[in-house]
Parts: structure tokens; sequence; C-alpha cells
């Protein structure tokens, strides 16, 4: 009785830990533990219940397929159950398959497939009459979420099939991210000082959660498809030629499948597919190996979870351990400090790997990563190398703890750590390791959209020296320009006359464009676009902006406001006094405005914040700042501010009174979405406070996110915000 109660008591245990596992992976795409421990739980429940059945309910993780359905999709039952496949780590346990059907089927042969398994968001696409009509994710086996209009914006899977097609055919495969565009990813969140996702499939099932398209379109998502649900129609007699037909009908399959008859071969081919697996555009954690022809397969069934016929082989994570000789810092586009893990050189997952990204202090820390450790090399989706953990018990005691540098290693200036962020980053924005970052910057759409000033031109630019400054552009010629090689010296790729011709007209064009966007371009310390409308709207030129008494009043009313603690009562009325002055001046001004419950003058709202006045004052009185004036008026440069959209102005529209702070990376640049904004009667402000009505966030948003709950502001997805203009 005590061991049954034992018994009973793990097996709770166990379904909670699963349960919640299971919620991370599936809901949240937020692993905290890898597939094989994930599995081994599973696997230490099963043999409980296989043990004591009694215990086995209806409710258990093994009774259970996949997640939960999300509560912001459309629910969408399947027509055909989605069930999961057994797994196994063990060569041993795959021989018990293949004697298990073999059982089933006396003295029949069974052909069997090998095929790569892909480590992505299974999904089902149902086709009626060869029209695309929905795609659900797996859910919970029995019902899924509709996520049609996100896959449409996969370009492999086709809307329509080609004549011949079944009259409904329900197609099963999985959503991945290229590994490719992985590292890509990543590569621009160390910059931006973000946690690097942790892995490919990860990352998908975050794309698909997406409530706009928009933004699913520009992750780059993919598809594979290998099997069915429904199907109306004559079915192929094996997988091999339901793969065939698959890619009849433009559907991405597999690109190799393996045949097989006996556990020796099936066993050959999961080990070759082991090698060549790196080299695939997908992340793939196993191999699959399935009973061939499709009618052997439905006399063999399934069990209330898995198939019979089938079963997933998952290889065991590649890793290697090696010296780490020195943790170098390099210097991102951003400015991101980004500590690197130098290593003795060591081979994993198909691949020599002497150096691995250790992303911020912060993880160094987590990790306890320090010079002369030893550690353990894994390649994060296959193709970024990290660290995963350290041999702390091989450590001899002459480790070396490493800290972040206080001064940057490219320029040589203070380094700063924003509040709420882990990023230690350079604040000299014309560092050279920053300078292409700036050029990006200064042409990008949002500021002076300079056609032709592209990633590769920006760097070439940078690397030749032919620019030290954004606006060294201004001195280029034609004859600079036109054999600019933005190829290498074995494969020459020249820049071309007329695309030269094409960057010096838009350079042209931008002198006259407004004093906003000439405001945002030269990227004044915490100055961003919305400040930078604000600042248009209330200065007639940069040569106004730069003495601006304005600017000077916002930082007077400041400081007079909140007056220091050992100032006498007499000194303290004198600088009320003087608060409500500005106030007055700023009110009148058109520079700031007045909540219903203000009672005095200088309870007032500055449409540009004290911070960001002293840094454009700061700014413009430097040398830089002169310089850019002087500059200005060399190459006829006259951007003038604008009076504010005829809705923001006149208050009129759907988003009338309200304000908006935008955070997180939104389906179109900032400044598009925050212009629609105005356009529909509201404003955009650029931090959070009790009078923001609205924050509209997208995918990882930050420290305003946090704000704004702590404050109860509303927060709105995309597709709320889309509702609420559309009214």
């Amino acid at each position: 009785m005590a061991d049954i109660e034992k018994a009973k008591q793990r097996a709770l245990e166990l379904t909670r830990e699963i349960d919640r596992h299971s919620s991370l992976y599936y809901e949240r795409a937020a692993p905290e533990i890898t597939d094989q421990e994930f599995d081994a739980l599973l696997r230490e429940l099963r043999d409980i219940e296989e043990k004591h059945p009694g215990l086995i309910s209806p409710d258990s993780p093994t009774q259970k397929v996949g997640g939960t359905v999300l509560a912001a999709f459309e629910q969408v039952r399947h027509l055909v159950p989605m069930q999961s496949l057994d797994n196994t780590y063990s060569e041993g346990e795959l021989g018990d398959f293949v004697r298990r059907i073999q059982k089933l089927l006396p003295g029949e042969t069974i052909p069997l497939t090998i095929e790569p398994k892909v480590d992505g968001v299974a999904i089902a696409l149902l086709y009626e009459n060869g029209r695309l009509v929905r795609a659900a994710t797996r859910g919970d086996g029995t019902a899924g979420d509709d996520v049609t209009e996100n896959l449409k914006t996969i370009r492999a899977i086709p809307r329509q099939l080609p004549d011949g097609a079944p009259a409904r055919m329900e197609i099963r495969g999985e959503i991945y991210l290229p590994k490719k565009l992985f590292a890509k990813i990543n590569e621009e969140r160390d910059e931006q000082g973000l946690p690097a996702f942790a892995n490919p499939r990860n990352t998908a099932a975050g794309s698909l959660k997406q409530l706009d398209s928009r933004l699913v379109a520009r992750r780059g998502l993919e598809a594979i498809f290998y099997g069915y649900g429904a199907f109306e129609g004559t079915l192929p007699r094996t997988q091999s030629e339901f793969i065939e037909l698959l890619r009849g009908f433009g559907l991405p399959v597999p690109g190799k499948l393996w045949q097989a008859q006996t556990t020796d071969e099936a066993l050959a081919a999961i080990r070759e597919l082991g090698i060549i697996r790196h080299d695939f555009p997908y992340e793939t954690d196993g191999a699959v190996l399935k009973v061939d022809i499709l009618a052997q397969r439905e006399r063999l069934g399934a069990t209330a979870k898995a198939p019979r016929w089938a079963i997933a082989y998952k290889y065991e994570p590649e890793q290697a351990e090696t010296k780490l000789r020195d943790i170098t810092v390099q210097v991102g586009r951003t400015g991101v400090l980004t500590p690197v893990a130098e290593l003795d050189p060591v081979f994993v997952s198909g691949s020599t790997v002497a150096r691995a990204t250790l992303h911020n202090e912060e993880e160094i820390v987590r990790k306890d990563i320090r010079i002369g450790d030893t550690v353990v090399i894994e390649k994060a989706g296959e193709v970024i190398p990290a660290v995963v953990k350290v041999r702390t018990d091989l450590r001899r005691g002459d480790e070396v703890v490493f800290q972040m540098p206080a001064h940057c290693p490219a320029c040589g200036d203070p380094v700063v750590r924003e509040e709420g962020f882990v990023a230690v980053r350079c604040g000299n924005l014309h560092c050279p390791a920053q300078l292409s970052r700036l050029l990006d910057h200064f042409a990008m759409r949002g500021a002076l959209d300079i056609e032709g000033l592209g990633d590769k031109v920006a760097l070439k630019l940078v690397e030749k020296k032919m620019v030290r400054t954004p606006l060294d552009l201004f001195d280029l010629q034609l004859a600079d320009l036109a054999p600019l090689n933005l190829g290498t010296e074995d494969e020459p790729h020249t820049f071309g006359e007329k695309n030269a011709q094409k960057l010096l007209n838009a350079l042209e064009r931008s002198k006259t464009l407004p004093l906003w966007r000439w405001i945002h371009a030269i990227a004044i310390p915490d100055v961003g676009a919305v400040t930078a409308r604000d600042l248009a709207s209330l200065h007639q030129d940069p040569a106004a902006l730069a003495s601006s008494e304005i600017l000077r009043d916002i930082v007077r009313l400041d400081e007079r406001t909140v007056p220091r603690k050992d100032v006498s009562k007499e000194e303290r009325e004198f600088l009320k006094q003087e608060a409500d002055a500005l106030g007055e001046k700023l009110l009148a001004a058109g520079a700031a405005t007045k909540s219903k419950s203000a009672k005095h003058p200088r309870d007032v709202n500055p449409a540009i914040g004290p911070v960001a006045a002293r840094a454009v004052l700061g700014w413009f009185a430097s040398d830089e700042g002169r310089r850019t004036l002087e500059r200005f008026a060399q190459y006829g440069i006259h951007p003038l501010g604008e009076e504010p959209s005829s809705a923001s102005a006149s208050g009129e529209g759907p988003l009338k009174g309200t304000t908006w702070v935008l955070t997180g990376a939104l389906s179109a640049p900032r400044e598009e979405i925050a212009e629609e904004i105005r356009q529909a009667g509201g404003t955009v402000s650029g931090s959070v406070s009790k009078k923001t009505t609205y924050i509209l966030a997208g995918e990882d948003a930050g420290s305003k996110l946090e704000k704004a709950r702590a404050l109860e502001v509303k927060v709105l997805s995309e597709a709320e915000f889309r509702e609420m203009v559309a009214v």
C-alpha cells in the first residue's frame, strides 16, 4: 500500500512538472529544459502508469497531445486528430519498434521510410477543390489555432493547387525558421542589447502567435510537408509516392527519403542522416521511421496518443568540451558591447568552432563563466556556437573572473548601461565601430530616406574611409561612387554609375526635407522620431533650434518645479512663482498642455521632456553641433519646420484625445505607425506616464510595457489598434 501511495505522489509531481514545461514549450515558446530532459520526465511517468494502471487518468500528460489552444486565435477542430509520435534515443528501442510491427503484421514484408525530423511547429493545411481554406496549429491534437492569414505570408505555401488536386485534402507538416535567418536575427538582437532567442523552433512558434500577419511576413518563415489527415480521393500506395504527390502540387517536401526493411538498414540510414543533417536549411533533431505502405498503416492503427506505425529517433545534442582562453569584447553597429569567448578550436555539429558569443555580462555571471575554464560548447539551432555550461569540477584555481570594460575598446569613450537593460553600450554615437550604423540611421525611411545607401554601401564607404561622418556623404562625387567595389577582390561587384547617380540624386533631394527628418537623422542622443516632430513643430529651422528659448524654458521649469530641499521658504516661494510664469509662457507658445486637474501654470506637460531639451541644447553647443550648422550652410541644406497634421491639430478623428506610446517590434517602422495615430487625431509620446491612454506593444516589448502595467495603462496589440483606427 505504501508503494502505491508513493507512486501516486510521484505521478502527481511529474504531472504538474510536465504540464508546466508543456505550457512553457507550446504556449509561450520559452522552454526551460531540453527535449531530452522533458522526454525523461514523460518516460518516468509512463513507467509508473504501466506498473500501476489504476493511476492513469484522462488528464495525464501521457494521454495528451501537444499543448493547449491560445485564446487570441479562433479555435478550429481538426478533421482528423493530430497525434504526436512516440520517440526514443535508444537504438535498441528502435529495434523493438521494428519487431513490434512485424509481430502485428506476421508474415508480411514491411518496407520502411526514414526522413528528417524537422524541429519546427506542427501545422495542418486544409485544401478544398485545390484552394487553401485553413491553416491550424496542432493545439491539443483535437483543436488548434486558426493561423491561416499568418501562413499565407509564407511564399512556399501555394494558395491554389494545380488541377487534379483532391476535393478535400488536409496536409500536415512543420513551420520552421531557416537556420541562417535565425543566426541573423540573434546577431541583430545582440547588437540591440536584447536577449538572444534560444532556438529556431521557439522563434518560429513566437512568430506564428503574432496577431498581425505583416509581422509574421517579416520573419521569413518556411514550411515542409510530409503527412496527411483527411483525404477525399484515391490515396497513393506508399509514403514515398505521397511525398512525390505533394512535390507535384508545389508543396515543399523533404529533400531525401531513405528506404529500409530491417533494423540494421534503418539504423544505417539514421546514422547517414545524422552526418548530413547539418547541411539542411532547417534544424533537425532526429529521424522519423515510418511504415511505407499506407494500407499497412491502417491495419496497424494507433493508441490514444500516437500511431503504431511510426517512431521518432532523437539524436543526442552534439556538444564538445574545450578551453576558454580569453573573453574579448566587440562593438556592434548599435554600440552594444558583446563579450565573445575565444576558444581552443573544437569540432562540433559539422564545423570547427573557435569563438562563441556570450551575449552579455549578465549571462556570464549567471553561468559563472571564467577565463581559463573548460567549457561545454553547443550550437544553438545548429548554427550559433554557445557556451552551455562550465566544467567547474575541472577548475584549478587560476581562472579569472571577467569584467566588462569601463571604456569602449573602439573609441575609448565611457560605456553606459541604460536603466532596465542588460546591455552595455558605447555612448559615443560617432564611435568608428558605429559609423556604418549611423549611416544606416541617417538614410533610413524614417529619417532622410536616401535611396541607394544600403548596408553594403555604408560598410564599404566606412572601410574605404570615404566618410567619417554622415555629412561627408555630401562631399562624394560620381567618380568616387561609381567604381566602389561592393564585392571582394576575388569576386568584384562595382556599385556602378547608374546606382551612384541615384544615391547622389537622393542626397540632393534630402536638402529640402522637413526639419523633423533632419533632427531625427543627425541622431542627437535622447531624441527619437516622436520628439523630433515635436521639436520641428516649435522651431522654424536648425538655427532656431540651436538657440531655442523654448527648450531653455523647459529646462528652467524642471529645475524650479522640484526645488532643492535645502532652500529657504522665501526662495522656495520665489521658485514656485517663476515656475508658474514659465508654465504660462510654455502654454502660450504651444509647447505644453495643461491637464484638467492642474491647479497652477507650473503643472503643465511640456511637449518635449527636460532630458531631451538638455540633450538638444548640449549637442548644438558642442563642437559637433556647431560644425553641423556650418556644414548645413556649406552644402545648402535648409530644412524647415512644419505645422502638425490637420487631424492632430484639430484633435478630430477616431483617436481624438488619446495619447499613445509605442514599444517593441511592430509590423512597420514606428514613425509610420505614429503618423497614423496623428492622422487619426491622437498624439504620440516617447515615455509612459499617468497621462498615457494606450501603449501599443509589439514583439519583445521592454521596460515601457512593464511601466505601463504598473501604472495600469491599457496595453493594445496591433490588431486591436487597427480596429480602433478603422472605426
